[in-house]
């Protein structure tokens, strides 16, 4: 059978418009990663009728990203992870523009990336520090929303910049940390404040230094969809959004949502204090 777009997404409509499928089709988004929730929302976005995409990953698919990674299968070991997840939603809908970048986001291919796009979803690694860095300050400089989210135990937690926002480097203060332990406890605690998973998630499993940490499929599920539901609402204009400094979580264990405003971002009195016990913790 002959694919054909307006049937293949016709189930939408009376949730959005014909018109506003129409505005889906032509909007291009960029993900930045896609391997956890990076993958899922790409997986998400077509499913939703999303047709043009820029893409980068550096990695390829392993026998660990089995227990979260959409596009992790055994057919996609040892595969390019832009490679296998391209054939993968192309088997939805062949009709895909999808631009690789291989070679991740770094100063030669960051332009290159963000020009012509909508929105940017951040599915990079949790350590890639660096690369997270440069693409929030050239999105910002190009005026390019970004949104961006982490599976924390069973917490879907997420925030959204937008060039008007407070930035990404203010919100997290990342010059507040001497080496990249710092920087992935400031990331942690800046993504949900209150921590919720802290009464679940064994500390001991998470490793910094080594990059290591526990993460879970239903949570990455999670944060694919908000994802997804937040890019929808910037290309239809629709649907309350709301930006750094605030911050939003779910966690489908607690069946506990939480919206909150860090004013100040990772620089208030009681984030510092909550940045030094992590360290200690982790420490001990």
């Amino acid at each position: 059978m002959k694919f054909d777009y307006n049937i293949a997404f016709s189930r939408n409509i009376g949730i959005i418009s014909r018109e506003e499928q129409e505005k889906i089709r032509k909007a291009k988004i960029g993900i930045a990663g896609v391997g956890a929730a990076g993958g899922g929302t790409l997986y998400t976005l077509v499913r939703m009728g999303f047709s043009r995409f820029h893409i980068a990953d550096i990695d390829e698919y392993e026998l660990v990203n089995f227990n979260r990674q959409i596009g992790a299968r055994i057919s996609s070991l040892g595969k390019k992870k832009t490679v296998a997840i391209e054939e993968f939603v192309r088997d939805i809908n062949p009709d895909l523009e999808i631009r690789k970048f291989d070679g991740g986001i770094n100063e030669n291919t960051i332009d290159s990336f963000l020009e012509g796009l909508d929105v940017v979803v951040d599915g990079i690694d949790y350590f890639s520090f660096s690369s997270r860095i440069l693409l929030y300050r050239r999105a910002r400089e190009q005026g390019v929303p970004v949104i961006c989210s982490a599976p924390l135990g069973f917490t879907a937690a997420w925030l959204v910049f937008t060039p008007s926002s407070m930035s990404w480097d203010d919100y997290f203060a990342f010059d507040l940390a001497e080496d990249d332990v710092d920087r992935a406890i400031l990331f942690l605690i800046g993504f949900i404040p209150h921590i919720l998973p802290i009464h679940y998630v064994n500390l001991d499993d998470i490793n910094f230094a080594e990059s290591k940490g526990p993460s879970i499929a239903p949570a990455v599920q999670v944060c694919s969809a908000t994802n997804s539901t937040e890019v929808l609402k910037f290309i239809l204009c629709r649907g309350k959004i709301y930006p750094a400094p605030y911050y939003q979580g779910f966690d489908t264990y607690m069946c506990k949502f939480i919206r909150g405003k860090l004013k100040n971002g990772n620089r208030s009195f009681f984030q510092r204090i909550k940045f030094r016990y992590v360290k200690r913790r982790l420490k001990s």
